[in-house]
């Protein structure tokens, strides 16, 4: 099997392993009226049904079916008499049906060794069960089913799909408790299908969801490998049937062999004097006398002595009463190894999945179909037994077929239009979220709009505020600093030294709710007791450090160590600060407690920490983006562009504060009515439209919001929607990373979703990991775009033909999403192609990046002194 499925051809595998391109088993919501034509599954006979499937649970329709024996002329003539045979058939039997008939959709249930390639395309291998049409191997048997139909012309009918009886099998099994995702059918001849990973089979080339693979296991030990179990018995049926040296296995287990193989034993005890006093008969010694039936009924010990002694006579044989006993213990002791051997094989497929899946115990049903099985209760639990036997780790049900398959194959073909309709309504869905190029450089080209404006002091919704920031790190800064982080409910306090190296010391200090939201005069005494902290278990106390104070929430500064707090956000509410310049409420704190000496030389924005973080390893990094719980960007803009701030000549970092980028309604021809309902239900709806389409506080309800749509149009998860999804913020960005990671098999996506009490099947896995990839996609993208615009805005500036610029990132969505960053720089790419760009990641920008804004500021101070 593991051969097959990796490809492998020399040495060519002992079985096919093919893909039926049945890429989803029922989930029960499928309805409608299909007809289904089945040629091969019991033998010399066609069988057409119309199958109406309601889609409610326990209310079945039977469904109404007329079968058609195919003379032997025709399973021995020409391709083109067969299926001209088979859509006469259809045509007589829908004469009979009541119902419209309007496009009818019909699956094709073809029980014979194909090689598919599409799930209405199969090319016929090899014939078995005592066909032998010309001209039709190697042919598409479904084009010329629909050639047939046509020549015929009496109905305008689709043949959706081609499925062997197998297959039929396992998709018309009822649903129940567990899934039902291996078929096995042993009638005429015998084989088994499974759902196998999509991942494991080499010539699908996917990477996700599953794909139901036909075993074709009749033709197992074509290479000799069941040498150790074949009798003369089995050599001699193979000598005489119509395809010698193939279909091995099946020649020991199916229907069409039972009957000949104890044939075969009774006349060879017979002429050793075994049996019937050594006497034999001509039906005895022609092929075929003896059929399943026959072995069924013997064997059968309700049957009793009198039947076995008919059906002997029947043969021309005079049975004693020792006779019937032995005829017995031959007919079970033949379907004791058929069903044995069948159990092996069916425990190598349970392995198989079980491995596969990486599941201690694996829960499944087999859905079990054909005469063997349907007719022979003995067989059924010798096999059931041996299973047990051969596979103690998998949970096994066995449910027997309906309807002899032909359910199945309607509900394959149910299925496909099912799938094909949710298709549909999920590209309907994410079309918006797939951005062209056209509409990325739109909001490159707005963006560069609105940072004119803003820089302009003109309405804009980039506030563009200068940060004082006139440099980038040169490597010649050296010193201790001291840096105070403070951004959420944790705050830093950090020692760093710079020499030819940064060294850094820090340590963490929370900040009780009760400080967070009371005056700000308590906050900020908080905040200098904890700094007397440090400096005293780092020996210190006393020293007079500059101090760089990352501050991050929205200000305007109007110098370097001058920021006015705008409002807070993130929880906190302290009294008195809104308005006031953050610095100097430090320095009264400082100068209340008199025992601690600070010179606080800057107050700096995370995202500009972070550009002056990675400026320190690299010169030409003059661009700070951070994309986490929120987004923002900063970068080196000419003094002379900047309205608000006096001088010329040089440069200064601009906080871009793009977040709200947007606001004004520019982003508005891009903004859905999932983005739409995530704002309104937001703190703060209408601000920070940019920032709701990128950041990881907002992409994880984006998703749910999708997914509550796609639920209620019974696309994802039956249709049935759960309290757990209706819940705000359950589905973390963090999921959204997790889900898109290559490494991630679909089994652990599913196991990520039933953790967050979500009942889904493989599809909705594949489908909610599509969602995923186009929220992020979409993040990434815009992200992209607001570089691009960046880093033109910086060549247009300095008149070159090429840029040659890093980036400094920081922020989890970036740094932890596995496609997030690479998106981003291909966007760049794409809409600023005469820019190369580097994308660095920080290392710490709030700390370290603060203490480098304080060295800088210091080295330009003492430049200006000398």
């Amino acid at each position: 099997m593991e051969q097959a499925l990796r490809g492998q051809a020399s040495p060519a595998p002992a079985v096919r392993m093919l893909p039926t391109y049945v890429g989803s088993t029922p989930h029960g919501t499928e309805q409608g009226d299909f007809v289904v034509l089945e040629l091969g599954a019991t033998g010399a006979s066609l069988r057409v049904l119309w199958v109406t499937l309601t889609g409610i649970e326990g209310h079945r329709v039977e469904p109404r079916s007329q079968e058609f024996v195919i003379p032997q002329a025709v399973m021995l003539g020409a391709g083109q008499q067969l299926f001209d045979f088979a859509a006469h058939c259809l045509s007589e039997f829908l004469d009979a049906q009541p119902m419209s008939k309007q496009g009818l959709q019909l699956g094709f249930s073809f029980s014979f060794p194909c090689h598919q390639t599409g799930l209405d395309r199969s090319t016929l291998i090899s014939w078995t069960k005592g066909f032998r049409c010309s001209g039709v191997e190697g042919q598409d048997v479904v084009q010329l089913l629909r050639d047939a139909i046509q020549r015929h012309g009496a109905y305008n009918i689709d043949v959706v799909a081609v499925v062997n009886d197998t297959v039929g099998t396992m998709m018309g099994c009822e649903l129940g408790a567990r899934p039902c995702e291996v078929g096995l059918v042993v009638d005429t001849g015998t084989n088994a299908c499974y759902m196998e990973e999509a991942r494991h089979v080499a010539v699908l080339d996917e990477d996700r969801g599953r794909v139901c693979v036909s075993v074709e296991w009749g033709s197992f030990s074509d290479a000799g490998a069941l040498g150790p179990v074949l009798t003369t018995f089995d050599h001699t049926l193979d000598h005489e049937s119509l395809n010698p040296g193939a279909q091995r296995f099946e020649k020991m287990i199916g229907g069409l062999y039972l009957g000949e193989l104890v044939r075969l034993v009774l006349a060879h005890l017979a002429r050793r004097g075994v049996l019937f006093g050594g006497g034999t008969s001509p039906a005895l010694l022609s092929r075929g006398s003896i059929l399943l039936e026959h072995v069924a009924e013997m064997e059968d010990p309700s049957a009793g002595a009198a039947r076995v002694h008919a059906i002997l006579q029947d043969l021309g044989l005079s049975p004693g009463a020792s006779d019937v006993e032995l005829v017995q213990h031959v007919c079970a002791a033949v379907c004791t190894r058929a069903a044995q051997l069948c159990a092996a094989a069916l425990a190598a497929v349970l392995s198989r999945l079980q491995h596969g899946r990486e599941q201690q115990t694996l829960q499944v049903a087999v859905a079990t179909g054909g005469r063997v099985c349907e007719r022979h209760p003995r067989f059924c639990s010798i096999l059931q037994g041996t299973v047990m036997l051969l596979a103690p780790e998998c949970d096994v049900s066995f449910i027997p077929s309906v309807d002899g398959g032909g359910r199945g194959v309607a509900m394959v073909t149910a299925v496909a239009a099912r799938l094909a309709a949710h298709r549909r309504l999920l590209e309907e869905t994410l079309a918006p979220f797939r951005l062209n190029h056209d509409q990325l450089a739109a909001v490159q080209a707005q963006m560069r709009k609105a940072m004119v404006k803003g820089l302009r002091g003109e309405a804009s919704s980039l506030r563009m505020l200068p940060t004082f920031v006139r440099a980038t790190p040169d490597g010649s800064e050296r010193g201790d600093f001291l840096a105070l982080d403070l951004g959420g409910t944790n705050f830093r306090v950090l020692l760093v030294r710079v020499t030819t190296g940064v060294q850094i010391t820090s340590q963490i200090y929370s900040i009780p709710e009760s400080v967070a939201q009371g005056s700000g005069k308590q906050l900020f005494d908080h905040i200098v007791d904890c700094i007397m902290d440090f400096q005293q278990k780092q020996g210190l106390s006393g020293q007079s450090l500059p101090l760089g104070f990352t501050f991050s929430f929205p200000c305007r500064q109007l110098g370097l160590d001058q920021g006015i707090l705008l409002n807070w956000t993130k929880g906190f509410n302290a009294s008195d600060c809104e308005g006031q310049d953050v610095v100097n409420l430090l320095r009264e704190a400082i100068t209340r407690r008199q025992a601690v000496e600070l010179n606080v030389v800057a107050i700096v924005n995370d995202t500009v920490g972070t550009m002056m973080s990675c400026g320190y390893e690299d010169p030409r990094c003059e661009i700070g983006l951070i994309v986490g719980t929120g987004t923002n960007a900063c970068y080196m803009e000419e003094l002379r562009n900047v309205a608000g701030v006096p001088g010329d000549s040089g440069r200064m970092c601009i906080n871009m504060e793009w977040g709200a980028f947007g606001d004004d309604g520019s982003l508005a021809m891009l903004s859905t009515c999932f983005d739409a309902s995530v704002d309104q239900a937001s703190i703060n709806p209408g601000k920070q439209r940019f920032e709701k389409m990128i950041s990881g506080m907002y992409l994880g309800e984006i998703v749910r919001h999708i997914l509550l749509h796609l639920t209620s149009l019974g696309v994802l998860f039956r249709g049935q929607q759960t309290q757990r999804l209706q819940t705000r913020d359950i589905f973390k960005t963090k999921f959204l990373s997790e889900i898109e990671s290559d490494s991630l098999a679909l089994r652990q996506v599913r196991a990520i979703l039933e953790d967050l009490g979500l009942p889904l099947t493989s599809d909705d896995a594949l489908m909610v990991l599509e969602v995923c990839q186009a929220v992020s996609q979409r993040a990434a993208q815009l992200c992209g775009a607001g570089v691009a615009a960046v880093v033109e805005k910086i060549r247009e500036n300095r008149g070159l033909e090429k840029l040659a610029v890093s980036v400094g990132v920081d922020g989890t969505l970036y740094k932890l999403h596995p496609h997030f960053s690479s998106l981003v720089a291909a966007t760049v790419q794409e809409l600023a192609p005469r820019c190369v760009v580097t994308f660095l990641q920080s290392e710490d920008g709030s700390g370290k990046g603060a203490a480098l804004v304080t060295a800088v500021a210091c080295r330009l101070a003492q430049l200006t002194r000398v």
